[in-house]
């Protein structure tokens, strides 16, 4: 059976050469793929912000809106399942990596469009608001296993910290890009074509960065010494092990994943956040913007700090995410204006440690050659975890806050369980 190409072959190193020399440091390679998401953060956050309107202004109703927007994000999570592993299998992850931000780069401003398109802007809008959640199931657990390499030669829990704090920068950035355009012109759609800049500057950004280090892995103790080819990292799983995507990761990570769901599923939303802050009156809607990005330089902040202390204290400071996400909900759904500051900006730090610190133990708990399949299994779980955990949210506020409090921090006393079990036998390369 032929083998199916999935883009330009990755560069080949000769046997006889060994290992090529990296002619960047890691710490250069950590900080160009931070600078790639701070673009790309700024394309499709920028685009997100203003989708809703966007969607109503071409005839959308209300729950086409809430379709689109939760087809999406499923697409984004669940579609990893398939391109993790083919990651691992085929060896491509710079191809899958490029492939996956092309899309947003072309779909985002491609938006732009939809309003002149009659009554097929809709549709059209629709489709390309998919395809950029899909572009980014495509390229994420690539991206994190390249990341993970370069990063093992500076510590995982700065390398992941630094990337997440440039990535919320470009969250932060893009939804002000937008504004500013919008304010400018009164229109939605020139402040979606401008975003073609960032987007280019992201794709343009990688292909430099894969050019000056090809080999990512070189930097990686625990990573396979790079090959002739540029196949795969490892012989495919056994017939056992393809029963199920994952069969073959170690039951510790399956443990880790377990409880960072369950913390997940016990971290309420922003949305009902917001959603309580304006129904009770304590915030007008207008401060809903400043209080998100207010959120977003917490979680900047949460991530530098837990990844400088995961790399000296290791994942035991992962304990404390299921306190902040415990916390969360007394504070930020009371009456009190300060303690709703407060609440929403430990959500912001949830949020900054689940995307950051929690994906540094992730590839320190599976074979380097199995990490892209381990992001895609770990972010269905946690796609799975934040849709329950979203719907108990919104079902029990409308009935009983104190329930809803008490529900959400029995889930993250399961959690810190579960966390617990999965450290027990933990034992992560280089002596964690």
């Amino acid at each position: 059976m032929s083998k199916v190409s999935t883009g330009p072959a990755e560069p080949a190193v000769p046997v006889s050469a060994g290992p090529p020399a990296p002619r960047w440091s890691a710490w250069r390679v950590v900080v160009g793929f931070g600078m790639v998401s701070l673009a790309a953060d700024m394309v499709y956050e920028g685009a997100r912000s203003i989708t809703g309107p966007l969607l109503g202004a071409l005839g959308a109703s209300a729950l086409v809106v809430g379709l689109v927007a939760g087809a999406g994000e499923a697409m984004a999570l669940l579609l990893r399942l398939a391109f993790g592993p083919l990651a691992d299998r085929t060896g491509r992850y710079w191809s899958l990596t490029l492939a996956g931000y092309a899309v947003t780069a072309v779909c985002v401003p491609l938006l732009a469009v939809a309003p002149f398109l009659g009554g097929a802007g809709l549709l059209v809008a629709a489709a390309l608001i998919l395809a950029e959640r899909a572009g980014k199931a495509v390229r994420s657990p690539a991206k994190s296993a390249l990341l993970a390499q370069a990063a093992g030669a500076v510590g995982r829990g700065r390398g992941f910290a630094v990337h997440k704090a440039l990535d919320q920068l470009g969250a932060f950035t893009g939804p002000l890009l937008v504004a500013a355009v919008i304010a400018a012109t009164g229109l939605i759609w020139p402040a979606l074509a401008v975003l073609a800049v960032p987007g280019a500057l992201a794709v343009g950004l990688l292909l430099w960065i894969r050019r000056r280090v090809p080999q990512p892995a070189v930097f990686d103790r625990e990573a396979p010494a790079p090959a002739a080819s540029a196949g795969p990292a490892t012989a495919p799983p056994s017939t056992a092990a393809r029963r199920w995507v994952g069969a073959d990761l170690p039951r510790r990570f399956f443990l880790f994943a377990a409880a960072a769901g369950a913390a997940t599923a016990g971290l309420v939303t922003f949305g009902i956040i917001s959603f309580h802050a304006t129904r009770t009156g304590v915030l007008a809607t207008a401060g809903i913007p400043l209080l998100y990005a207010a959120a977003m330089a917490a979680a900047a902040v949460a991530a530098l700090a837990s990844g400088h202390l995961y790399d000296r204290w290791h994942a035991r400071v992962l304990f404390a995410l299921p306190v902040l996400g415990a916390a969360v909900p007394a504070l930020a759904l009371s009456g009190s204006f300060g303690a709703i500051v407060v609440g929403t900006l430990l959500w912001g730090a949830a949020v900054g440690v689940q995307d950051s610190t929690v994906k540094a133990l992730v590839a320190d708990l599976v074979p380097a050659a199995r990490r892209a399949t381990a992001y895609g299994v770990f972010a269905a779980v946690q796609g799975v975890a934040a849709l329950a955990g979203g719907g108990l949210a919104g079902a029990l506020y409308s009935r009983s806050l104190p329930a809803l409090i008490a529900v959400l921090g029995a889930t993250q006393l399961l959690a810190l369980g579960l966390l617990a079990a999965s450290l027990v036998d933990h034992r992560a390369p280089a002596g964690r």
